[in-house]
This record gives C-alpha cells, structure tokens and sequence, in this order.
C-alpha cells in the first residue's frame, strides 16, 4: 500500500499532536517536543507500514518525546517564582488557555496522559495501556477520573454542564488548524532526509492498525 509524502502527514496530523503535547507538557515545552516528534518521525516515516494507524504511531512518538522533555527539564531545573505565560510562537494567543494548563498540571500524571491522548487524539483505551503500562480499564478510569476532576476545576465550565473534553480541544489550539512554523519546515525536508529512516525505525516502535 502506498503511503502519501510526509508533508500530507505533517499537515493532517501536526494540530492533533500540538494538541497533544501542550496538555501533556503546557505551552513552554510543547512546541520543542512537537519539532522532536516530527523529526524522528519523518526519519522513521519510510520504514512505517502502509496500512499503520499514523496518528497512533505519531502519539506514540510524541509520549516518548515527552518523556524525554520532562527528563531534561527536571535535570536542569531550578527554583523559580511562577513564570509568567510566553506568548504563542503562531501569534494566536488564544490557542492556548493558561487556566486549562493550571488544571491539567494538577491531575496525576496518568490521567493527564489519559485524557490527553483518548480525549484529543482519539486513541482508543487499549492503545493507551499499551503506551503508558497498565490495563485497558486503567487506562479508561484514569480518563474518566481526569475528566471528571477537570469538569471541577477548569473554570470555563464551573457548573460542569458543558463538554469539557470539546472545550479542552479548543483551548489547546484545537480549532485553528494550525501547527507550528516547523511544520512546513518538517514536509520540505523530505525529499532530503526520508533515506535515513532505516535508523531511527527501531525508535517510533510504529504500530498497525
């Protein structure tokens, strides 16, 4: 099965991993880990199979991504006051809600997680246990957990009467339909890096549907 060029994948998929990587990590460290992840995937892309579910395969770039980024900011942090917010690099700032980060930070980890990747990107709970550890029903409690926690203390819906998971999606970034300025960066590149996807195949762990 052929598989259309990275620049299509970059742009369909880009704003859902944004979307991603900003609840799981908050707006200062989400647009490295998005450059990380389409990096590696795009060195990866040739080796992924034809018939690969590739929003599945690039949240799972995205978590290890993730993982390294959290890794590297706990290894260089120092005490500091509250930072104040950065303004988005897109020059949209109402792609990103500061409240909503103030809440997602709060929950543990795995819900965080849970939510991020059932709720924006659309995986299914047996992918999330399978990216995170843990069964398929702790996958779907921790998701449901972090949801019901959020519909307490995001305070856009302080009554809890409204779709938290639509309005999380939006105030991520998600109805601009836009990534970062990487993206067209990402798909021109290409033509001239895609020959190296045999190295980093064994790093995305790519999955078929």
């Amino acid at each position: 099965m052929s598989k259309p060029p990275f620049e299509q994948i970059v742009t369909e998929h880009g704003p859902m991993v944004l979307r991603v990587v900003r609840a799981v990590l908050g707006p200062h460290d989400a647009e490295d880990a998005w450059s990380e992840t389409f990096l590696a995937a795009l060195q990866a892309y040739p080796e992924l199979p034809g018939d690969a579910n590739v929003a599945a395969w690039l949240v799972t770039v995205a978590h290890r991504k993730a993982i390294d980024v959290t890794r590297a900011t706990a290894r260089r942090a120092v005490p500091v006051g509250e930072l104040p917010e950065r303004p988005s690099r897109s020059g949209r700032p109402e792609d990103w809600d500061p409240d909503l980060w103030r809440a997602l930070k709060a929950l543990p980890e795995r819900q965080r997680h849970a939510v991020a990747y059932h709720y924006l990107a659309g995986l299914p709970y047996r992918e999330i246990a399978a990216m995170t550890g843990g069964s398929t029903d702790a996958a779907r409690r921790a998701a449901a957990d972090g949801m019901r926690t959020l519909r307490r203390t995001y305070p856009a819906h302080p009554d809890g009467d409204a779709d938290t998971s639509t309005d999380i999606g939006a105030s991520t970034g998600g109805g601009t339909g836009a990534a970062p300025p990487a993206a067209a960066e990402a798909g021109r590149s290409t033509g001239t890096r895609g020959g190296q996807g045999a190295a980093a195949g064994n790093e995305t762990g790519a999955r078929g549907r």
